[in-house]
């Protein structure tokens, strides 16, 4: 009886141990199958009250505030975004002490592209003070141009105004910019005598 019992005993650990090793291979390939499926579109990095600058050899190229900013970098193309709005100083090497300025409602960064993108009562005004207002504006930084297909409305410091109904395009910069579709009121001692 003792030799039947010690079977039964070695017969039971036996099964017991198969059915734990496939209780366990089976977990293992439902648990690769949920991983594929696995959403990685999250935030892996959320800043609120968010204020960033950004410096260069000293220098402060920007200044950001935003009540959210959230970066998503565990998908095929990376990207940060203020989807509560943004409001950005810059500031140029010619004119340190005299900041331009950007303001949106919403605002997208691309990092593999270098792409921005800003929509929602979007205001940007130069460190020259001519403002421009439009409902979306986007930043090739490769190609070092700004454009929107957006009505946009240039108001210069002297008072002139001037609208592109089909967009802009400009160098980042603004030291050039063409506007399609325009008409306004400009101040006529800026065009120069040859052109008159």
């Amino acid at each position: 009886m003792n030799f039947s019992k010690e079977i039964i005993y070695k017969n039971i650990a036996g099964f017991l141990s198969c059915a734990i090793f496939f209780a366990l291979i089976s977990c293992d390939e439902d648990l690769t199958k949920i991983n594929k499926n696995r959403n990685n579109n999250f935030p892996s990095q959320i800043i609120n009250n968010a204020n960033i600058v950004q410096r260069d050899s000293g220098m402060i190229k920007l200044r950001a505030t935003a009540p959210l900013i959230e970066k998503y970098e565990y998908i095929d193309s990376p990207y940060i975004v203020a989807r509560k709005g943004i409001n950005i100083l810059f500031y140029d090497k010619k004119k340190p002490d005299v900041p331009g300025k950007i303001s949106a409602k919403y605002a997208k960064f691309n990092e593999k592209k270098k792409f921005y993108e800003a929509k929602g009562n979007v205001k940007i005004i130069s460190n020259e003070n001519q403002m421009f207002a439009m409902q979306s504006v986007y930043w090739d930084q490769v190609k070092k141009v700004i454009y929107t297909k957006d009505t946009v409305y240039v108001t210069d410091k002297d008072g002139s105004t001037l609208v592109g109904a089909n967009g802009m395009t400009a160098k980042d910069d603004f030291s050039e910019y063409t506007f399609y579709n325009n008409s306004g009121d400009i101040n006529a001692q800026k065009i120069p005598e040859k052109s008159r």
